[in-house]
C-alpha cells in the first residue's frame, strides 16, 4: 500500500515538473528568453507564498503523512471524525470515501487526527450479553469453542491470526451480564469476521440453551 502511495505522488510531481520543463524548452527553441520568465515566476512564487500560507503548510503536512507512513492508500482511516478508505493522498489533500459512497476531500494542513484502522493487523472487539441466569463457565467454554473453530475453517482461517476468544467479563447492565471477546484478524478483515461470530455465536447460544436477554422492567404494583 505504502508503494502505491508512493508512486502515485511521485507521478504526479513528475508530470507537472515535465510539463513546466518541457513548456521552457519550447518557449527557448522558438527563441523567447526564458530568463525573465524564470525571474518574474520566482516573484510570482513568493507572492503566493506569502498568500499561500494555507497550501504551505498543506504540502508540509502532506510531507510528514508520507514520510511517517500514518496511512496509505487502500487503508481504512477516521481522520478527525470522518471515516472511510482512502482513495487518494497527495501532498495538498487526502480523499476519503465512506461506507456511503460519499467521497470527502480533506486538506493535509488542516488533518489533527488520524486513526487508522487497518495498519499490520486489525481486531475483533465484540460484546455480547449473557442473561444473569446463565452458567459463566459454560459461556466462556462455548465462545471459545466456536472462535476456534472458526479459527480452523478454511473459508476464515486465512483472515484470522489469533482465534477470537473470552476476554472478561466486561460489564453488569440493567438486563445482561456483558462478556468482552477479542482476537486478531488480517487488516480490513475484522467487519468480516465480527459479523460471521456473531452469527456463529448466535446458533451456538441457541444450541446450548444460553440466552441472549433483552430489555425488562419490573413493575411493583402496591396492594
Amino acid at each position: 500500500k505504502r508503494e502505491n502511495t508512493l508512486i502515485h505522488l511521485f507521478s504526479a510531481t513528475f508530470k507537472i515538473a515535465l510539463f513546466v520543463l518541457a513548456a521552457l524548452m519550447i518557449l527557448q527553441e522558438l527563441g523567447v528568453m526564458i530568463g525573465p520568465i524564470l525571474a518574474a515566476a520566482g516573484i510570482v512564487g513568493l507572492a503566493f507564498g506569502f498568500g499561500g500560507q494555507y497550501l504551505i503548510r498543506d504540502i508540509i503536512a502532506g510531507l510528514f503523512i508520507i514520510l511517517e507512513n500514518q496511512f496509505r492508500i487502500g487503508d481504512v482511516a477516521i481522520i478527525d471524525g470522518t471515516g472511510g478508505l482512502v482513495e487518494a493522498v497527495n501532498l495538498r489533500m487526502t480523499t476519503l470515501r465512506d461506507l456511503n459512497g460519499t467521497v470527502h476531500h480533506i486538506p493535509n494542513g488542516a488533518i489533527t487526527k488520524v486513526s487508522n484502522l487497518s495498519k499490520v493487523f486489525s481486531r475483533v472487539n465484540l460484546d455480547i450479553g449473557v442473561s444473569y441466569n446463565s452458567d459463566l463457565e459454560h459461556v466462556i467454554k462455548v465462545i471459545n469453542k466456536v472462535g476456534m473453530e472458526m479459527a480452523e475453517d478454511t473459508n476464515w482461517k486465512d483472515a484470522i491470526i489469533k482465534p477470537p476468544q473470552f476476554l472478561r467479563v466486561d460489564d453488569f447492565a440493567d438486563s445482561a451480564v456483558i462478556i468482552k471477546i477479542l482476537g486478531d484478524t488480517q487488516p480490513l478483515k475484522q467487519w468480516d469476521v465480527t459479523g460471521e461470530l456473531r452469527k456463529r455465536i448466535f446458533v451456538a447460544f441457541r444450541e446450548e440453551g444460553i440466552e441472549i436477554p433483552f430489555p425488562q422492567r419490573v413493575i411493583h404494583q402496591p396492594k
